[in-house]
């Protein structure tokens, strides 16, 4: 069923992209940590703020704490920045160089269409990363940095972004939204077979 093949393709490849997340969540979570013991500046501000507050330790130690969680911020917007951009490097070279992606392959499709493979390629890579990734991306940022009703709105504009890409897969034409704005279409790929040989006939 075309359907459920796409269904496997798309999720392998969000598995990799969830498993990307992951990783980069891990090695957030260890440059914030490390804020607190290896970087010196930080340590040196905080000492310098306190010996020059007058005896006002309290906005000396505020200062410290704003300046902790401002970087902290920076590496979470990092980490969501090269989520962002791998995805759409990964898209776009699968289908420049391969007319697939990973997922596509093991289901056994390829995106077909009239336009030049790097110009679908990008079309096609930038709408799946934004429906898949970007606008969720944006969504926490705005969330991490207090914005709480932004954040809500653009989580749910990517919610409609993603099911308007997701949805028409279910149509008879089976487009996604990314197909229209490519011009592509996600075909099968017919397996040879072998050619039958006719009986040798004996007189």
């Amino acid at each position: 069923m075309p359907k459920l093949r796409r269904a496997m393709a798309w999720c392998v490849d969000f598995a990799l992209v969830v498993a990307l997340a992951s990783a980069l969540a891990v090695l957030t979570f260890h440059r914030v940590s490390a804020l607190v013991t290896d970087v010196p500046e930080l340590a040196t501000r905080g000492g310098f703020d306190l010996l020059t507050s007058r005896g006002d330790v309290l906005d000396a130690s505020q200062d410290l704490g704003l300046s902790l969680w401002n970087k902290s911020v920076l590496y979470v917007e990092q980490a969501f920045g090269l989520l962002v951009l791998t995805v759409f490097l990964y898209q776009w070279v699968c289908l420049a160089v391969a007319g697939r992606t990973v997922g596509k392959a093991l289901a056994g499709l390829k995106v077909t269409s009239n336009l030049p493979r790097r110009v679908r390629a990008a079309r096609r890579a930038a709408v799946t990363t934004a429906a898949d990734v970007a606008v969720y991306a944006v969504a926490c940022v705005l969330l991490v940095e207090g914005q709480i009703v932004l954040s809500v709105l653009v989580w749910a504009v990517a919610v409609v972004l993603f099911l308007l890409n997701v949805l028409p897969v279910l149509s008879p034409g089976r487009r996604s939204l990314a197909d229209r704005v490519a011009g592509t279409a996600v075909t099968g790929i017919g397996l040879s077979r072998p050619v039958a040989t006719p009986p040798v006939r004996t007189s």
